[in-house]
């Protein structure tokens, strides 16, 4: 680790946002995490905990944030100051932004100047700007509410693909997270080396720990890989259409590996048509991960995915990935039919689910 003074991030969201503020406390770096209220509580009173599985290990490395080099802490939306931070991260599920607290935050968060790096499935409007030949008023539709990402500058955003799973488990208080899937953030660099040089000092400093294990020192998975490459991280709209919105059935859901290994010759069409969508966008094959690599991870992923869930439980809005591919084909007269049945199943579980909670008790 460097013996720079430690980075101060700001990262909106509790739930996956502990992860990578837990990552950065044991670097030695300082998170400062926007969630709610109880969250808030009970995250300054105890910390986080972050159960990791590690190779090589019967057992799960369990991070305890109140143990380590750097501090975690929380914080209302209306009390944080986005000028106290070298970084904003972003770790809001898409339709929390329009909440009203959020929505002032991030005003104050586009007027601050300071560099913001997504770790979001749905990508931000300004990162999307910064895609070559990408019009960005034909994807505003697919948000919740367009109007928060109006002030920001596309050169101070970028997006890390968030491919580690990770899921809160139900029986244990919300500053616990286990990990499934332990893989990396990967980022693409901001436009200035000045703003890139902070993705590089964290990587390295989250390269750099070895912790303590028995009488043993273990490397941590989940790390941060900074990319040269603005289109690294559309690599995980295939994993996303081919697994995670497949799980949306009519009126039912199931889990990722049942999504993608029922049809898995399905899966692997429509996964590498998305592919060709981002190779059109600008991206090189090489930023893409191959489908047998997916497809093998996927096996362990025994939970349906985040948005099935939520619309299992009666979500009105969920984030919207399948639109914004959707319309970015659409711009290139490209079209799937497997893509046009996700966004017609997502649509009326939305439907449905609005009308419900309409309906007086």
């Amino acid at each position: 680790m460097s013996h720079e003074p430690a980075l101060d991030v700001l990262i909106l969201g509790a739930s996956y946002g502990s992860l990578f503020a837990t990552k950065l406390a044991v670097a030695g770096h300082n998170s400062c995490m926007v969630c709610l209220p109880a969250e808030e509580q009970l995250i300054n009173r105890e910390g986080t905990v972050i159960r990791l599985p590690v190779r090589g290990l019967d057992q799960p490395v369990e991070l305890r944030s109140s143990r380590l080099a750097g501090s975690v802490s929380a914080c209302s939306a209306d009390s944080a100051d986005p000028g106290n931070y070298d970084l904003i991260v972003l770790g809001m599920q898409e339709p929390q932004y329009a909440q009203p607290a959020v929505k002032a935050l991030m005003q104050r968060i586009a007027l601050s100047g300071k560099p913001c790096m997504s770790i979001m499935n749905m990508p931000p409007l300004p990162f999307l700007a910064r895609l070559p030949g990408v019009d960005i008023s034909e994807l505003e539709g697919a948000y919740t509410d367009a109007s928060p990402w109006d002030n920001f500058t596309p050169q101070l955003m970028t997006l890390a693909s968030p491919d580690p799973q990770a899921f809160r488990p139900p029986d244990e208080p919300v500053n616990v997270l286990q990990v499934g899937l332990p893989t990396n953030f990967k980022v693409a660099r901001f436009e200035s080396d000045h703003h890139t040089a902070l993705l590089e000092r964290m990587q390295s400093d989250i390269e750099a720990v070895r912790f303590p294990v028995g009488d043993q020192s273990v490397e941590l998975p989940v790390k941060l890989k900074v990319h040269d490459s603005v289109h690294v991280p559309l690599a995980k709209w295939l994993m996303l259409v081919a697994g995670n919105y497949r799980c949306v059935l009519d009126d039912s859901i199931r889990p990722i590996a049942v999504a993608v290994h029922s049809d898995l010759e399905l899966s692997r069409e429509l996964y590498q048509w998305v592919g060709e969508l981002c190779i059109a966008c600008g991206a090189d094959g090489a930023d893409l991960v191959p489908f047998e690599k997916y497809a093998a991870a996927a096996k362990g992923l025994l939970k349906p995915s985040s948005a099935a869930r939520a619309l299992d439980g009666g979500a009105q809005q969920i984030e919207r990935v399948d639109k914004i591919v959707q319309s970015l084909a659409a711009a290139k007269n490209k079209q799937h039919a497997e893509l046009d049945a996700i966004v017609r199943r997502v649509d009326g579980w939305l439907e449905r689910n609005r009308n419900t909670a309409a309906v007086p008790l």
